[in-house]
């Protein structure tokens, strides 16, 4: 009997080795559909980190733009609020490039803001208005033109401020008339500027308003 039971568990336990080494491995199909689905996985991982990295890039790029538009505000009515009313000569002219608005605005100024410098001698002519980036280019740049008042035309330079802006629209607010005027014809300064800017980068321009003396709309 011991003889009978030792050959039967000596014929059993190779055919359970068998099975276990069997359990053990993976057929073809199996490997194939993890191989699958660890691809689509990757797959999604990369283009989640993609669309997060192409949105900050974008949120980045919005954010420096509109950093360029808040510093043009501040400095217009840091220049502006400092202009003289007696010698400032603010003029204001509508022109337009086939249906776009390419307004200037001229003012008179000694060392200041629309300089960019504390120490520049005597007075100049100053003007905003935009301005081609290059001879046959079509992107419009805005910035200054800066010219001694005592001086020539070779003196005069330009200071871009912003690039590549659609148009520039320019509104004075004549308490008098109780209007927003195309244009200012010289005289006294206005009491509010309106400034506005078609930005390439956006469909809603940029639009922003300048007290230059204390009114109902100043902070």
């Amino acid at each position: 009997m011991l003889n009978e039971t030792g050959g039967d568990s000596a014929q059993r336990r190779p055919a359970c080795a068998a099975r276990r080494h069997y359990q053990r491995g993976f057929t073809l199909l199996e490997i194939m559909l993890a191989v699958g689905i660890l691809g689509m996985m990757s797959l999604a991982i990369f283009r989640f980190v993609q669309s997060n990295m192409l949105a900050l890039q974008l949120t980045s790029s919005t954010a420096a733009a509109d950093a360029q538009y808040d510093a043009l505000h501040d400095l217009l009515t840091a220049q502006w609020q400092s202009l003289s009313p007696l010698h400032a000569n603010m003029l204001g002219e509508p022109f337009k490039l086939g249906d776009r608005e390419r307004d200037e605005i001229k003012w008179s100024c000694s060392a200041g803001p629309a300089l960019l410098t504390r120490y520049a001698a005597g007075d100049f002519n100053v003007t905003l208005r935009l301005q081609p980036e290059n001879e046959n280019g079509e992107r419009l740049d805005l910035g200054f033109t800066r010219k001694p008042q005592k001086g020539s035309d070779a003196d005069e330079t330009w200071v871009p401020l912003i690039k590549n802006v659609t148009s520039l629209e320019i509104s004075y607010f004549d308490p008098g008339a109780n209007n927003w005027l195309p244009r200012w014809p010289g005289g006294r300064v206005p009491s509010l500027i309106k400034i506005t800017v078609g930005r390439a980068d956006s469909a809603v321009p940029w639009e922003t308003i300048v007290a230059l003396r204390r009114t109902p709309y100043s902070q």
